[in-house]
């Protein structure tokens, strides 16, 4: 591949990115795609559960499932299992790896040292912007706290996409004991505009041969059992359009906090998979028709291990979202293979609550001491 890279230097021909990519989230997937801009292969290298352990603290998601979740991404050429947290020459140069690229924030090991400064040290460095808005910590603490604000309103979805990315810029907090935060853990809502939905998407119409799929789902906190149900859902056809529905219809059927990502980021973490072509950004809980006829839509696919049976909302309870497709004779329901669910994900941490409390203020200080040390707070 010719050409520079973002930075404006040369392109390499492999790349490597690496990282814990725990409870993988959209943010995760931007930083590697803008990786995948500096070369031509991206080689991703994936922690073991043992060093996130070590360095940072449990993680959600297991290795397994973070492993087959990075591959998923379309910016992912080759996954590296097993990767060492301190990023190294020999580690590079083992991957035939030119440089490595990394977001401009900042990774400590457990000991509180740059987990970049070997290769910084030899020029075999790169780096790309880190997406605001968004982090692994975040989302857990929005588990924990129960709290609905980062849900979107429907009427505002439109004003939403719209708005600059530049609202989503990092704030500072501090603690009660007057501690500051650090700005790369403690950030603002994402809100994204339509450039960075476009980046995300294939950008391509069907092709009038094309058989057209359609799915729908909150898809909240995408995990294994969304990624097995998507790939099981595209070997029904060649154009896979995912119905996204918005946060108030999701917490309506769900109750309580739910969905725990908004319309937005729900979004662009689907966008970033393989299988899909698609999304319908604030879909109807009812596959009507119209939705039927103006995507062409030749078969709708459903998950039975997640379809929705506990309705919550009575007014809800009574509608068979699939009605349409199964009159039409286009319903098909599949299983995943997969037991995750987000409740199950939500599960986890409250379950291990105390952990992830006190692995989050663990990596807050340690990010904020090096702040300080930056003169960034």
């Amino acid at each position: 591949m010719s050409g520079l890279a973002p930075d404006g230097l040369p392109k390499g021909n492999r790349v490597w990115a690496d990282g814990c990519y725990d409870m993988v989230h959209f943010g995760h997937a931007n930083q590697l795609r803008q990786a995948k801009q500096f070369g031509q292969k991206l080689i991703v290298g994936v922690h073991n559960d043992e060093e996130i352990r070590l360095h940072k603290g449990p993680p959600v998601f297991n290795e397994q499932e973070r492993y087959r979740m990075v591959a998923g991404i379309k910016w992912v050429d080759e996954v590296v299992e097993n990767a060492p947290y301190a990023t190294t020459v020999e580690t590079l140069d083992k991957y035939d790896c030119d440089f490595c690229v990394h977001g401009d924030d900042i990774t400590l090991t457990a000991d509180g040292k740059d987990t970049y400064q070997e290769v910084k040290d030899h020029q075999r460095y790169r780096e790309c912007k880190r997406t605001c808005g968004v982090s692994t910590t975040d989302l857990v603490g929005r588990m924990l706290l129960l709290t609905k604000n980062h849900h979107t309103q429907d009427e505002h979805i439109e004003q939403h996409v719209e708005r600059a990315r530049s609202l989503s810029t990092a704030i500072l907090e501090y603690s009660k004991d007057n501690v500051a935060m650090s700005p790369w853990t403690r950030v603002s809502r994402f809100i994204p505009t339509t450039t960075t939905i476009l980046e995300f998407a294939e950008g391509r119409p069907p092709k009038p041969t094309d058989k057209v799929v359609y799915v729908t789902g909150s898809f909240d906190l995408f995990h294994i059992g969304h990624l097995a149900f998507l790939e099981k859902a595209k070997e029904f056809g060649d154009y896979l359009i995912v119905g996204i529905l918005s946060d108030q219809t999701v917490n309506q059927y769900k109750g309580s906090n739910h969905p725990i990502m908004s319309i937005h980021e729900r979004v662009l973490s689907v966008l970033a998979y393989k299988p899909v072509n698609e999304v319908v950004f604030g879909a109807p809980y009812e596959i009507t028709s119209d939705i039927l006829d103006q995507f062409n839509v030749q078969a709708v696919i459903n998950g039975f291990r997640d379809n929705n049976s506990s309705v919550v909302n009575s007014s809800l309870a009574s509608i068979d979202p699939f009605a349409e497709a199964k009159r039409r004779g286009i319903y098909h329901e599949v299983d995943s293979g997969s037991d995750m669910t987000t409740d199950l994900i939500i599960d986890r941490i409250i379950h291990h609550r105390l952990e992830y409390e006190t692995r989050n203020k663990k990596k807050e200080k340690k990010e904020a001491d090096v702040a300080k040390a930056m003169n960034l707070i």
